[in-house]
C-alpha cells in the first residue's frame, strides 16, 4: 500500500429537508454575500430555486445570481461567472444542481482570484494556490464533484475539454437531500448510475503492484451497493433508500476513497473526456458505459486476478474452470447492465463513427505530448483501438 494522504474537508449535511437549513448553515460560517449559480432552469421547475432564494432572503444573505450552466459546462460561462464575482466582491459560490454547476463554480471559485483565465488551470500551465468557497446543494447522484477535488471544463472555442484536480476545489460544504434526485429523468439517473460506478471502477482497476485489501474492499462493496439500488430506481424513482445510496456512493466514489494505497490515472475518463468535448450532444456517463466495457476487453489480461474478483462479487459470476471465460462473462454483463438501465453501448448510437477516431484519440493523447499508464498503457494507438473496439 503506498503512503496516502486523506483529505475530506466538506462538511455534509445528508437527508430529508436539509436544504432547508442553508440559510443557518451560510450564517454559522459568516457568509454575507453568495453568487447563486445553477443551470438552464429545472431548480425552478421543481420548486428549489424558490426554496434557495427564501433561505437567502429570511437570513439577510445578500445574494446575485448566474444560470445557464450547461452539460459539458463551459468556459465561456465561468469568465462571466468570474467577473461577476470580481465586480460583486462575493465571498461564497453556491452551486445548486449537477456535476456541470459545481465545475463551473469551482472554475470559477479559482478564477475569481487570479488576473488570468482559469483555462489555464485546466491545462496545467498554472496551479490555484487560493479559491472563493464553494458549497453546493446537489440535485442529482453523478459526478462526486460535491466532495472531489476535481474541476472539468469544457473550451467551447477550441472544444477541449480539460480537468484539474486541486485541494482548492474542495466544496466547504454539501447538501444532500435524496428526495431532490426523485425528479432526473431516467436517462439522466442511468448517466449518474454509470458515472458513480466509472469513478471506482477506474480506481480499482489500477496500480496491479499494491496490494489495499480494505480499499478493494470498500470498491468492490460500494460497486455491488450501486448496481442494485441502479436497478431498484429505474423501476421506483421515488424508492428513498435506493435514491439515498446513489446519492451517497456518488460522494464517497470521488473523494479519493475508493482508490486510496494506489495511483490511478482513470484512462476511460481521459478518453470519454474528448468524446463528449468534441460531440457536445453525448453525455459523460454514456459515453463511459460504451468505452469501458471496450477499455475492459482489452486490458484484462494485466490483471485478471482483479477482473475476476469483480466478475464474481459485483457482477454475480458463476465460477468455471475457465478464468479468461469468467473475465469476460462479467465484462459482458456490465455492458448488459448498461443497457438494462437505458446506456447506449457502441459509439454509433452516439452519432460517433470512425471518421472521427483518429482525432478524438489524437486529442486524448494532447496531439503526442502524453501517454496514460496505468495497468495497461494508453497511447495513440491503444486509444485507436479501444474507441474501434467500442464503435
Amino acid at each position: 500500500m503506498k503512503n496516502f494522504i486523506y483529505n475530506t474537508p466538506t462538511r455534509v449535511y445528508f437527508g430529508k429537508g436539509q436544504e432547508d437549513n442553508l440559510g443557518n448553515i451560510l450564517k454559522e460560517y459568516g457568509i454575507k454575500k453568495v453568487l447563486f449559480h445553477y443551470g438552464k432552469g429545472s431548480i425552478k421547475k421543481n420548486g428549489l430555486y424558490d426554496k434557495v432564494i427564501n433561505q437567502l432572503n429570511a437570513s439577510k444573505i445578500d445574494f446575485v445570481e448566474l444560470g445557464g450552466v450547461e452539460p459539458n459546462p463551459k468556459l465561456s460561462l465561468v469568465l462571466k461567472g468570474v467577473k461577476i464575482a470580481k465586480k460583486e466582491k462575493v465571498d461564497l459560490i453556491l452551486a445548486v444542481g449537477g456535476g456541470s454547476v459545481l465545475d463551473s463554480a469551482k472554475s470559477i471559485a479559482v478564477g475569481a482570484k487570479v488576473d488570468f483565465s482559469p483555462w489555464l488551470f485546466s491545462i496545467g500551465e498554472k496551479k490555484p494556490i487560493d479559491h472563493l468557497p464553494v458549497a453546493s446543494i446537489l440535485t442529482i447522484a453523478a459526478s462526486g464533484s460535491d466532495m472531489s477535488n476535481s474541476c472539468v471544463i469544457t473550451n467551447d472555442e477550441t472544444w477541449e475539454k480539460r480537468g484539474f484536480t486541486s485541494e482548492c476545489n474542495r466544496c466547504l460544504f454539501s447538501i444532500l437531500n435524496p428526495e431532490l434526485t426523485y425528479s432526473v429523468s431516467p436517462y439522466q439517473t442511468a448517466c449518474g448510475t454509470t458515472d458513480i460506478m466509472m469513478h471506482t471502477l477506474e480506481r480499482y482497476f489500477s496500480d496491479i503492484n499494491e496490494s489495499s485489501p480494505l480499499t478493494d474492499n470498500i470498491a468492490l462493496g460500494l460497486l455491488k451497493a450501486v448496481v442494485d439500488a441502479g436497478k431498484v430506481v429505474m423501476e421506483d424513482p421515488k424508492n428513498y433508500d435506493a435514491r439515498a445510496t446513489l446519492l451517497w456512493a456518488n460522494s464517497l466514489s470521488h473523494n479519493t476513497l475508493t482508490g486510496l494505497g494506489r495511483d490511478y490515472v482513470m484512462s476511460v475518463h481521459q478518453l470519454e473526456h474528448e468524446l463528449s468535448g468534441m460531440f457536445d450532444n453525448v453525455s459523460h456517463g454514456a459515453g463511459l458505459a460504451v468505452l469501458w466495457p471496450a477499455w475492459a476487453k482489452l486490458s484484462f489480461k494485466a490483471s485478471p486476478e482483479r477482473f475476476l474478483r469483480y466478475s464474481y462479487e459485483v457482477m454475480g459470476i458463476t465460477k468455471t474452470n475457465n478464468s479468461e471465460a469468467d473475465i469476460l462473462a462479467g465484462i459482458a454483463k456490465t455492458k448488459e447492465y448498461f443497457k438494462s438501465i437505458g446506456m447506449p453501448t457502441t459509439l454509433a448510437e452516439l452519432g460517433v463513427y470512425e471518421d472521427s477516431f483518429e482525432k478524438l484519440a489524437d486529442n486524448a493523447m494532447f496531439h503526442g505530448k502524453r501517454v496514460l499508464k496505468d495497468i495497461v498503457t494508453v497511447d495513440y494507438d491503444m486509444a485507436l483501438k479501444i474507441y474501434k473496439e467500442a464503435k
